[in-house]
């Protein structure tokens, strides 16, 4: 018999092997929790919680101190995308997240000027409330 492991704090029925993930309504996180996770944490208030989201947190060279400032500017002039679940990796555990979008004007040095740039953050809140896992940060495409 396999496992099912939960580490988010929104543990709600797991999708069956085919079902969409997407979780109706949302978000599952309030944004006072967030914030207060932020503010209390700190740089130790993400951890990035995917292989991919690690490499593309490498790609981007984001480290935590600037996740947390994009984290707050997310939640405060991003879109909120909608909530699904999210597995570690095949067989792994699982997480409940909510995805935002964030478009914003950077200065790219090799265009000269400002382009405007979408990133994609999805996170949950760990188990123990203390702890944002931080399952996707990539610019979208």
């Amino acid at each position: 018999m396999v496992s099912v492991k939960v580490v988010s704090r929104y543990a709600g029925t797991l999708p069956r092997d085919g079902e969409a993930r997407a979780i109706p309504g949302g978000p599952l996180y309030p944004l006072e929790e967030v914030f207060e996770l932020l503010n209390n944490a700190g740089d130790g208030a993400v951890c990035p919680w995917t292989r991919k989201c690690i490499a593309d947190l490498q790609q981007l060279a984001l480290d935590g101190s600037y996740l947390v400032l994009l984290l707050r500017e997310t939640l405060t002039k991003g879109r909120f995308l909608g909530a699904e679940w999210c597995q570690q990796k095949p067989d792994g555990p699982w997480a409940a997240s909510d995805a935002y979008v964030l478009t914003r004007q950077e200065w790219v040095p090799t265009a000269n000027r400002n382009i405007a740039m979408a990133y994609y953050l999805k996170f949950a809140i760990g188990k123990s409330g203390a702890i944002l896992l931080l399952v996707s940060c990539h610019l979208s495409t």
